[in-house]
């Protein structure tokens, strides 16, 4: 992983042709200049408390591009986006030099000397050239952006350790950092329109903290009329509406703050096609309630301080079964774990077909690297027995707690619980196990935030997001690890009695490990059982209409009910195909839509480990897809269900 940190050494740096080199632009005393760069606003540069900020459009662009990402290497093709997008110049090259020429000149940044480098004054700022682009070296505090994070997550910190007072006072000197909207003034690229998007969207959850603590301690008169401008701007955001509904409802107005609510569900409903969310519906019925919950705090109230116990919770499941055949996957996810350096949490996924161990493998794979998390283990599965989503809420809840959060202070929303559990992790390295995780909706609120800690998943469908590390997409075992796992369960000397018949169990089961296991079982439980009677018993169970011998049934049933209903009837009909693999062509026949459709579908299947890919002769036809057999016979099932 590169560093985040600028190369202080001298480097080769790019000067447009013509360029003269001024040597009245180094800082010949050595003294560190002090540059501070505001984009919260208007954009303003001060170099030793002069203005010096540029006025042409694209070297202002340029230079805001790279102060968003101060000390870190802003890649060439990503400047050239942000300033040209798809027209570049055909000098674009000469071009880009010479604007960083000119902003080195304009903040006196230095330029190069005779040989091409740049002066390295020990803390100066400086405009330096990567084997990729370029780093805009900065100190901690030279961004108003920076320092504006900072203080938002040491605010909101505070406030969810129970100090209000402290976290108000904290949060209100950050916002203001803000001016007006962030490069207000600045002709933004597409690089620098998400960065503005970014920032609004921290200055809105800021705000709303400051007005949470602000509530905390009693202080609703005075956030009303900012509250009824803040709604009155912002029509759909439910933070405010409820924030406004509670203020009112402490001053005595109850009939206005369920008019706010009123006039929150209209809006939604007219502008998303959407309800209140649960929060805020259970805010309103609170309040129709008449709740001593939400009268104010008294005046003397003190703010309760968050007091994390000392004994690390243990909540791991037990390892079960040893792991069989799965030696090269299991030092995958341990690798993947311990790697090192990283800026975040490790986030590794496990995902693969019902039955294929991802759980178990998950749990081993935890106990393993246990002791390497002695800020403690945490487990949760996401998704109940009848395919049901937990509430997260009520996890985070469980989460805290075990990390020695009383009740009393745990805060009612999910955001607000997700925030306390990122503060509450800030300092302790946490292992998080997440069994059956169903999207990616479900894995954001529970990541802890300190980069020592380490998160597992296993999920039933392909996940994808930026705080993910690796994911390993476990396959079925093949022949030798089956009958490894056979044998270990029911004793060496059965298989070689029947290696050939052991054979034949193991392509019923298509090397699923819960199948093999679930086989197993049964031949411990009647010894007096061959493995062929034990095969000939299951056949005659697969072909009744509910039979279920392999015992997959509820865990298919778990991944079929994620897909959309669309998704579940084409899995029925592609299903009752006998002749496999399944040809684009053909499901798009068997489903009476297009090819596009039909490839939309299918990958929609393998996403979900319901069916697999395989890439054809001719890469233009399109990929065959196919059943595991087991698999198969459960989806005609559901498909007769329905």
């Amino acid at each position: 992983m590169a560093s985040t940190q600028p190369d202080t050494r001298s480097l080769e740096v790019d000067v447009p042709p013509g360029a003269g080199r001024d040597s009245s632009d180094f800082d010949h005393k050595g003294e560190v200049v002090v540059v501070q760069i505001s984009i919260l606003g208007p954009l303003e540069v001060v170099r030793d408390r002069t203005v010096v900020t540029p006025s042409a459009p694209k070297l202002r662009r340029a230079l805001s591009l790279l102060a968003l990402n101060g000390n870190v290497v802003v890649r060439t093709d990503q400047i050239i986006e942000e300033l040209w997008e798809d027209n570049p110049p055909a000098s674009v090259t000469t071009t880009l030099q010479t604007y960083v020429y000119q902003l080195r000149k304009l903040l006196r940044l230095g330029v190069p000397n005779a040989r091409g480098q740049l002066p390295t004054t020990a803390g100066a700022p400086s405009l330096r050239t990567s084997a990729y682009g370029y780093v805009l070296s900065l100190a901690p505090d030279a961004l108003d952006a920076r320092r504006f994070g900072r203080l938002a997550a040491l605010g909101r910190a505070q406030l969810e350790a129970g100090d209000p007072a402290t976290a108000a006072g904290t949060l209100a000197e950050a916002l203001r950092l803000w001016r007006g909207p962030s490069l207000v003034d600045v002709s933004l690229g597409p690089l620098l329109q998400v960065e503005a998007l970014r920032l609004e969207e921290m200055h809105k959850s800021a705000l709303e903290s400051r007005i949470q603590a602000d509530l905390q301690l009693g202080r609703h008169h005075e956030v009303l009329g900012e509250l009824t401008a803040l709604v009155a701007k912002q029509p759909t955001h439910e933070g405010f509406h409820a924030k406004l509904m509670l203020a009112l409802y402490r001053a005595g107005r109850r009939p206005d703050a369920l008019a706010v609510y009123q006039s929150l569900r209209t809006a939604l409903a007219r502008e998303l096609g959407l309800d209140p969310s649960l929060d805020t519906q259970r805010l309103h019925r609170s309040m129709l309630e008449g709740d001593l919950a939400l009268e104010p705090p008294p005046a003397s109230a003190e703010p309760a301080a968050v007091v994390v116990r000392s004994a690390p919770p243990s909540q791991l499941p037990p390892k079960g079964p040893a792991l069989v055949g799965r030696d090269t996957e299991l030092a995958a996810v341990l690798a993947a774990l311990g790697r090192t350096p990283r800026s975040a949490p490790a986030v590794v996924v496990v995902a693969g077909p019902p039955g294929c161990g991802a759980t178990a493998l998950s749990v081993h794979a935890a106990h393993q690297v246990r002791d390497h998390h002695p800020g403690g283990q945490l487990y949760a599965r996401l998704l109940d027995g009848d395919g049901g989503r937990a509430d997260l809420g009520e996890v985070l809840g469980g989460f805290l707690r075990a990390l020695g959060v009383p009740d009393e202070a745990l805060p009612t929303s999910l955001d607000e619980r997700s925030r306390m559990f990122r503060s509450v992790t800030a300092d302790r390295n946490v292992l998080v196990l997440l069994d059956d995780v169903a999207d990616i909706d479900q894995l954001a609120p529970l990541l802890p935030s300190s980069r020592a800690s380490a998160v597992l998943v296993t999920s039933r469908r392909r996940l994808s997001t930026p705080s993910i590390s690796e994911t390993l997409h476990l396959p079925p075992l093949d022949v030798d690890g089956s009958l490894q796992l056979l044998a270990a369960a029911i004793g060496r000397r059965r298989i070689e009695r029947e290696p050939l018949i052991a054979r034949e169990l193991v392509y019923l089961c298509d090397g699923l490990p819960s199948a093999l296991h679930v086989a197993a079982s049964m031949l411990l439980s009647r010894p007096h059982w061959s493995i062929a009677r034990l095969i000939a018993w299951k056949r005659r169970e697969m072909d009744r209409p509910c039979g279920d011998p392999l015992r997959l049934r509820a865990s298919v049933e778990r991944t079929y009910r994620l897909a959309p209903r669309a998704v579940q009837t084409a899995l029925g009909q592609l299903a009752g195909l006998v002749q496999q693999p399944v040809s684009l062509g053909t499901a798009a026949s068997v489903l009476g839509v297009d090819e596009h459709a039909a490839e939309s579908v299918l990958e929609e299947l393998v996403e979900l480990h319901l069916i697999g890919a395989e890439p054809p002769d001719d890469q233009l036809v399109g990929y065959n897809y196919r059943f595991l057999p087991t698999l198969r016979s459960i989806s005609q099932q559901l498909a007769v269900g329905r």
